[in-house]
């Protein structure tokens, strides 16, 4: 299944409190269980005014339906073609 980053612009991200968070969460959550198509949110990085989410999905119009439904805003929806790091370099 392909994996996607999703940008969100959603000022003061960073400053959103725990229960803000949480509830970001409870909503998402919800939201994934009611799309009755295979569908997993894996983490999200919380970073100035953004929040960037990588979800598995099986296209990027899902991801989109997801942001929809959760009133989440959805600027870029980008499939992963690979994950490297550190030990990518010892081949």
């Amino acid at each position: 299944m392909p994996t996607f980053i999703i940008e969100r612009t959603v000022p003061g991200a960073s400053q959103l409190s725990e229960e803000q968070l949480r509830e970001i969460a409870r909503t998402s959550n919800g939201v994934v269980e009611d799309l009755g198509v295979p569908y997993r949110w894996l983490h999200s990085y919380v970073a100035g005014d953004k929040i960037y989410c990588v979800h598995e999905t099986e296209n990027a119009d899902i991801v989109r339906e997801h942001a929809r439904r959760g009133g989440f805003p959805c600027d870029r929806v980008t499939v992963i073609s690979e994950v490297i790091g550190p030990r990518t370099a010892d081949g």
